[in-house]
């Protein structure tokens, strides 16, 4: 082989721009509102599933006492859709969603940001006309929920487990009415607390019954 064509061949081969690399988009959520639990949050999910939650805020209504909570989990692919079609619908954010109504009660600085290689969008709003936006909206409320009770959860297992009871039941309203998406994210609190014999046992039946809505693979 010629020497000029041996070395377009090493380089083709070894190059890191010889190949087209993978391309990720990334959804983000974002909310403050400082009157709430948790004060802030922040939510992103990736167009492989990978997700990252953040969180900061008191640990509860009637303390002074700030927490700061992380999570790295993965969405399913249902969930990871739905997130990624509404963001479509919604023109990824390209423009102004807020409904700019005056006297609407505010319920925190919401912020929809979106990101790959074509695209980079992001609004601000305190609530929106768009059915997209007002269905992602809840839809990242609603994970959100779901990640503080496993919050909620870790700290109550090693601080307090007689408080245990009362979180599992307000979650297991929760997930009768559908608010308890990805459940599978918090599954390693709830096997935890199934497997600590100093924990009463209803709360641990009530522990195993919410694992049991987490989807199995077949």
């Amino acid at each position: 082989m010629p020497r000029l064509l041996q070395i377009f061949y090493l380089v083709l081969v070894f190059s890191p721009i010889a190949w087209p690399q993978p391309q990720t988009a990334t959804v983000t959520f974002t909310l403050d509102f400082p009157t709430s639990q948790p004060e802030h949050y922040s939510i992103r999910v990736q167009s492989d599933g990978s997700s990252h939650y953040e969180s900061s805020g008191r640990l509860s209504a009637d303390s002074d006492e700030t927490d700061s909570f992380e999570l790295d989990f993965r969405v399913s692919d249902e969930t990871r859709q739905k997130i990624f079609n509404l963001t479509a619908k919604a023109n990824y954010f390209l423009k102004d969603v807020d409904s700019h109504r005056k006297g609407l009660a505010s319920t925190g600085k919401k912020t929809l940001g979106y990101r790959d290689r074509q695209h980079s969008g992001e609004s601000t709003y305190n609530y929106s006309l768009n059915p997209a936006v007002q269905a992602l909206t809840a839809l990242m409320q609603s994970l959100s929920s779901t990640l503080e009770f496993g919050h909620r959860l870790q700290y109550d297992l090693r601080y307090q487990k007689l408080a245990l009871e009362e979180e599992l039941k307000h979650m297991e309203d929760t997930a009768r009415s559908n608010g308890l998406p990805e459940i599978a994210a918090i599954e390693p609190i709830l096997n935890q607390i199934v497997a600590d014999p100093s924990v009463v046992n209803v709360s641990r039946a009530r522990a195993q019954r919410l694992l049991e809505r987490v989807p199995r693979s077949h």
